[in-house]
């Protein structure tokens, strides 16, 4: 294998390797959007609230 080659395969398997990751990312993040969701507007209800109280 000449230097060429084995930046060729090195490069390839980066690439493979950067596409697996973003798809666990991708699926760990959607697993997590539908709670995040709820916290999120769980949160703004009570931020909501708690500012109307205080005035």
């Amino acid at each position: 294998m000449s230097g060429s080659n084995k930046s060729l395969v090195v490069t390839i398997l980066a690439i493979i390797g950067a596409i697996v990751v973003a798809g666990w990312v991708l699926k760990i993040t959607f697993n997590l959007l539908g709670p995040l969701l709820v916290i999120a507007v769980a949160v703004l209800i009570y931020l909501m609230f708690f500012k109307k109280g205080a005035r």
